[in-house]
């Protein structure tokens, strides 16, 4: 009797757990696409924004706005020994209209690497109107030695930009995923010895 009030409370609990499992799975889903849009990390959530090109259908707020002009300046920053710079320095876009820049990258060294890249805004606050609907940032890729790569940027501005803002620049900061450490050169090595001899 005990026995069996024992499993059947342990199956109560079971049941509970999994209901709750079940809830947060489903959870996750808005909760993912709530931080996607404000980091601007994916496009998860730009599907219900209906930005032009992206759905057929077009609401008020998301019409090109042909009475602005903002000028997107593109910034490239490489930490290491390889190049990577956009193909065009800057353009000029309305918002809501949908615009493409290309960014190119070449690995110099004579080894694999992988590497990613971080945007970042200014202003700051333009970035929450920047909406990238393709980008390679935030994706990790391996380029084998002497590898050339280009990566478009397809983005929309959000009509809903402060009026205030008239130039918007995108920097990328491209950076070495995993990579070793170079060995200190040969002859400060030998120098180090000789100075811990001497002393």
């Amino acid at each position: 009797m005990v026995f069996e009030r024992d499993n059947l409370v342990m199956a109560s609990k079971l049941v509970v757990v999994a209901t709750v499992m079940a809830a947060f799975g489903y959870a996750l889903v808005p909760i993912y696409r709530a931080i996607c849009e404000i980091t601007g990390i994916n496009i998860l959530a730009l599907g219900d924004r209906n930005i032009p090109g992206a759905t057929p259908k077009l609401s008020a707020n998301t019409q090109v706005d042909t009475t602005r002009t903002i000028t997107v300046e593109f910034d490239a920053n490489a930490r290491g020994p390889w190049e990577f710079k956009p193909a065009q320095r800057s353009m000029q876009v309305h918002p809501g209209e949908m615009a493409t820049v290309m960014y190119e990258f070449q690995n110099v060294q004579n080894r694999r690497m992988a590497a990613q890249a971080i945007p970042s805004y200014a202003p700051q606050q333009a970035g929450r109107h920047f909406n990238k609907v393709e980008c390679f940032c935030f994706t990790q890729y391996t380029l084998e030695p002497g590898e050339k790569k280009s990566w478009p940027v397809v983005f929309v501005i959000d009509p809903k930009l402060s009026k205030d803002v008239t130039t918007i620049t995108l920097s990328y900061t491209f950076f070495e995923v995993g990579g070793k450490t170079p060995p200190a050169p040969v002859a400060q090595a030998t120098d180090a010895r000789v100075g811990g001899a001497r002393s």
